[in-house]
């Protein structure tokens, strides 16, 4: 059994939640794909799995092995598409989606030089900080910010990310400056309503008797929008405090506008993604594009607040 099928078929296991749909997938039995991974975890020494007759779930080894599996499958299509595309040219739309308020500043500027390298693609871009259903509203790909959910869907990460607290000096002496992030509940957060993507609240890490704990909270206060952009312009007016990015308030920090909180309980980076769907033979022009946002990215800085 190649290593290559073994790899294929843990990922096709552990995106469609089972050992029977991953066989259905594959037109094959169950029973070989249990042999499959019963091989795998031999050769690799570790579990990878925890099967029960319901459901299978992933190990904590399962899960980063997972995001290594299915960024060399990715890279190893795209390998495979270079060369058999050979001389052929992108064409075709490309239907594209990203967050508002990133989408403007770092996503839309990109498409039109996009454009000029492949003048036979055409694109559509969807600006939005609702996560949308890639599959069935007919999206190539999308970029995402932050946390990932569970799904079938590929992703490449194309940056680090970092959230601060942020609120004007003005807001601060008038309310006090906060010392612990459960000071926040007794203060105006300027947060994304439920409809929005950001749905696991604003994330810290905190002292805990066995080092430092990620922990979630859900602040609240009298205004909440589904727009990013609009909670950053309240922000900056100083009607309270706002959980926003490095790339968004870089600016602001370093003028004085704003003053950056809770700095010591500041989360570990998260990440910029590409994300588009599973593919057999993904599309030259989605692999074009994916191959166009790395390039960029890696040249991009928005994990440090200049001037602080």
């Amino acid at each position: 059994m190649s290593k290559l099928k073994q790899l294929e078929t843990f990922v096709a296991v552990a995106t469609r939640g089972g050992l029977s749909s991953a066989a259905r997938f594959e037109g094959v039995a169950p029973a070989i794909i249990g042999r499959r991974m019963d091989a795998l975890e031999e050769r690799l020494g570790v579990k990878l799995l925890v099967r029960t007759t319901r459901r299978v779930s992933l190990t904590p080894e399962g899960n980063a092995f997972l995001e290594d599996c299915q960024r060399l499958l990715t890279e190893l299509a795209h390998a495979e598409a270079q060369v058999s595309a050979g001389g052929m040219r992108a064409r075709g739309h490309l239907s594209l989606t990203a967050p508002a308020g990133f989408g403007r500043r770092h996503v839309a500027p990109l498409v039109p030089h996009f454009r000029e390298l492949h003048p036979e693609v055409t694109v559509s871009l969807n600006l939005s900080d609702r996560v949308v259903d890639l599959t069935a509203e007919g999206f190539d790909c999308a970029v995402r910010v932050g946390e990932l959910p569970d799904s079938s869907l590929v992703s490449v990460r194309l940056a680090d990310n970092r959230r601060l607290c942020v609120a004007t000096p003005t807001y601060l002496r008038q309310h006090g400056t906060p010392k612990h992030p459960s000071d926040l509940l007794r203060l105006d957060c300027l947060t994304l309503s439920s409809e929005a993507s950001q749905n696991r609240g604003w994330v810290f890490s905190v002292p805990h008797k066995n080092g430092l704990e990620v922990v979630h909270l859900k602040p609240g206060g009298p205004l909440n929008c589904t727009d990013g952009e609009v909670l950053f312009d309240w922000c900056r007016a100083g009607y309270g405090i706002a959980w926003r990015s490095t790339w968004e308030v870089q600016a602001e920090i370093a003028s004085g506008a704003l003053v950056s909180v809770l700095d010591d309980f500041a989360a570990p980076p998260n990440g910029i993604y590409a994300v588009f769907a599973q593919r057999k033979l993904m599309p030259l022009r989605v692999r074009l594009w994916v191959d166009f946002l790395k390039a960029h990215f890696s040249q991009a800085d928005f994990g440090v607040v200049h001037g602080r």
